[in-house]
């Protein structure tokens, strides 16, 4: 345990160097911004993990998520019926996605949405940025944005629209990277709704991950793209932009309106990703063949990614197993990962809680190419100004997000029992 606590350790050097290695401008980079923003991470996983209250508080979390999934399949088995039942329930007909998981998306959107109605979200949004924007010394306008990350997607470019358009390359760098990190809570419940039988603590660990991985991705992206221009809000706490709906029925519309709208675009991603991952799976079987040996999309995750997983501190049975979860989430979205994850446990092939852990925080991101592209396309359709430099620092940002989720990870690696 002590051994595969020092993996951690090193891990997160070994990520904060492959950062520096590949950075912009090395000698520009503001140290002050990577101490505090590792600083807030081990703070944050030492609260969830070892403080009594910390931990009380995300057990609390995570019941109120599994609460708020229970509401959530009310819905669904009025519309689908059996269909809609989990397996081990009664009269499940087996684990059906599109039935099952998918359409929590609308209902917790639709909460999310009227949270924001009745002023909660922006409480923590506003708490998270002032933070960030006086101990890392960042501007105001990307400081907003990520904390926006921590609980939404896309959508937390509304809140700092006004700022985008003479934002720095860093800034738009940063921002990216956050997006790309972290998760939404419109579909936290898809992940849970996977893994709470088998990993019932599921919940308070994604909303944990997604809290700290938005330092971490402030700490990646300054070190692979350093602030070298004048950011306009550089210090200043600044308000988000928010149309306050009519009432709280039409937030609760407009919620599960773009809750739809992201379920679909889920969809989408899943066939048509789903649908290359095997045409590439079939390629890679043809080209070994010819050379006499198995050559699959899993064995070059597994090898690609392997070092990285190594160094996150996961227990060397199960690093080939969660190398390939991460490199899958690269390709084909975190969700199916998580999904096959939830697979892994239930068959008994990944019952290590250690590996179980640190997979669920590094996996807890949407560092894939899919989100890249609604991302850059979503940003560069409020700013179409924007869109050469978003194009631009676009793969940096995908480079920055992976190697943000590695390195909570391996904080987790650390502080993980």
């Amino acid at each position: 345990m002590v051994y595969e606590r020092i993996r951690s350790v090193l891990g997160i050097l070994c990520f904060l160097l492959v950062s520096w290695i590949f950075s912009n401008n090395k000698k520009i980079i503001n140290w002050k911004v990577i101490v505090w923003g590792i600083f807030l991470q081990a703070i944050c996983a030492f609260f969830v993990f070892h403080f009594p209250l910390g931990t009380d508080f995300f057990k609390f979390l995570n019941e109120v998520v599994l609460k708020m999934l229970s509401f959530a399949k009310k819905g669904s088995y009025f519309l689908f019926g059996i269909l809609s039942i989990s397996p081990g329930e009664e009269n499940s007909l087996g684990f059906i996605l599109a039935f099952q998981a998918l359409p929590t998306i609308i209902f917790f959107s639709a909460f999310i949405s009227f949270l924001y109605y009745i002023k909660v979200m922006q409480f923590f949004i506003r708490i998270f940025s002032f933070v960030f924007t006086k101990l890392m010394n960042i501007s105001g306008a990307e400081s907003l944005c990520v904390s926006s990350n921590i609980f939404v997607g896309i959508e937390s470019a509304f809140t700092i629209r006004p700022y985008i358009e003479k934002m720095t390359k860093s800034e738009l760098c940063t921002i990216l990277t956050a997006g790309l990190a972290t998760i939404a809570s419109s579909v936290l419940g898809v992940y849970v709704s996977f893994l709470y039988k088998t990993f019932p603590q599921i919940a308070g660990h994604l909303i944990s991950a997604s809290l700290m991985s938005a330092p971490a991705s402030i700490v990646i992206s300054k070190i692979l793209y350093p602030e070298d221009g004048k950011p306009l809000t550089l210090g200043k706490v600044v308000k988000e932009e928010y149309e306050k709906p009519a009432n709280w029925v039409e937030s609760i519309i407009i919620g599960a309106t773009e809750g739809t709208k992201l379920l679909v675009g889920i969809v989408a991603l899943l066939l048509a990703f789903l649908g290359f991952l095997s045409l590439f799976d079939f390629l890679l079987l043809k080209i070994g063949n010819l050379f006499s040996f198995d050559l699959s999309f899993e064995k070059i995750c597994s090898f690609i990614f392997y070092p990285f997983v190594y160094l996150m501190g996961v227990p060397y049975p199960d690093i080939k197993i969660v190398s390939n979860l991460v490199g899958k989430r690269l390709i084909v979205t975190e969700l199916v990962s998580y999904q096959e994850m939830a697979n892994l446990i239930s068959n008994g092939v990944l019952t290590n809680v250690r590996s179980i852990t640190i997979a669920s925080y590094a996996l807890c991101g949407f560092a894939h190419i899919a989100s890249l592209s609604i991302f850059v396309g979503g940003i560069s359709a409020l700013i179409p100004s924007r869109r050469k430099d978003l194009s631009m620092v676009g793969f940096k940002a995908l480079l920055s997000a992976n190697l943000a989720c590695l390195m909570t990870g391996a904080i987790a690696g650390i502080v993980s029992p």
